[in-house]
């Protein structure tokens, strides 16, 4: 009795293995299933099947005597395949994201730099002061660009030598203007000196009245007449840079075109006539129909003393 017992709870336990294997190997199949079909929504949003590259493993060789494996062992390896497979496919679409969600940021990054660049107005460039170095624009729409004449170097002036007793009287004799305009009472003054041959006396004077009166028309006069005083002193340094600040500052002055004639003459004292050369060439193209017949005569001697070509 007790030998059929345990026969019987040996057929049941046998019959009962395959079953539960089975069981359990079919919820694996229908998980990866729905891992696989996940996947493919990820990587083939628009319904692309994917088709799993999965081969059937190799029959293993049953060698003599050798117990030979069962249909369940056989499908449980598959399973296993499968899911290894399963596991590469997921772990290559989480990284090809990755490398897609990088691409996006570095382009969202070079677009949004890109839009602030272009969205950016450009600078509106200051308009030009007229200089001796550049062309200078003495009307709003000048027909042609005017070459370029040298900036003279900057020359210290030296103090005056004191002033003898008789100079002291002979300049106090000057008599000073009192017409009631004081800058015009100021130039005419600092005239008379230099008439006078009084030049360093003159040249403060002179000094002094642009500086007070740099906003009037007779601050053209004045610098002008402060750099004929530096010449006749026989100071062709300081000459040229008067004339040239007057020429610069005041291109449409009343004496521009007088500073820009004496300027060449200053330089072919400098011994630089090829920049005086220079200065003639600018006065001829920026003031030649207005010159007066004295002017047009001191250009063409200095271009003369030049040599100008």
């Amino acid at each position: 009795m007790r030998h059929a017992l345990f026969a019987t709870t040996a057929i049941l336990l046998a019959v009962a293995s395959p079953a539960a294997a089975q069981t359990s190997v079919e919820g694996r199949v229908d998980r990866l299933e729905k891992e696989m079909r996940a996947v493919q929504r990820k990587v083939f949003p628009a319904g692309t099947p994917l088709e799993a590259e999965i081969t059937r493993p190799a029959a293993p060789v049953v060698t003599p005597g050798s117990p030979s494996g069962t249909p369940i062992s056989d499908l449980t390896a598959r399973v296993g395949a499968l899911e290894s497979q399963l596991a590469s496919i997921t772990g290559q679409v989480e990284e090809n994201n990755y490398k897609l969600r990088q691409l996006e940021e570095a382009f969202n990054k070079y677009k949004a730099e890109t839009d602030a660049r272009l969205a950016q107005p450009e600078a509106a460039s200051p308009a030009p002061r007229p200089t001796v170095s550049a062309p200078v624009a003495v009307d709003p729409a000048p027909a042609a660009a005017k070459p370029a004449a040298p900036k003279p170097a900057a020359a210290k002036p030296t103090a005056p030598a004191p002033a003898s007793e008789e100079r002291k009287t002979a300049v106090a004799a000057i008599e000073r203007p009192s017409s009631g305009d004081a800058a015009s009472d100021a130039y005419n003054y600092g005239f008379r000196l230099w008439d006078a041959k009084f030049y360093p006396e003159a040249q403060g004077q002179l000094k002094a009245t642009v500086e007070k009166y740099s906003a009037s028309p007779i601050a053209s006069k004045a610098q002008n007449l402060l750099g004929r005083a530096y010449l006749d002193d026989g100071k062709p340094a300081l000459a040229s840079v008067a004339f040239y600040e007057n020429y610069q500052k005041r291109p449409r002055g009343e004496r521009a075109a007088d500073s820009l004639a004496y300027l060449g003459e200053a330089l072919i004292q400098l011994k630089k006539p090829a920049d005086a050369c220079k200065v003639y060439e600018e006065l001829e193209q920026v003031y030649g129909d207005g010159l007066s017949s004295s002017l047009r005569g001191m250009m063409a001697s200095g271009r003369t003393k030049a040599k100008c070509s």
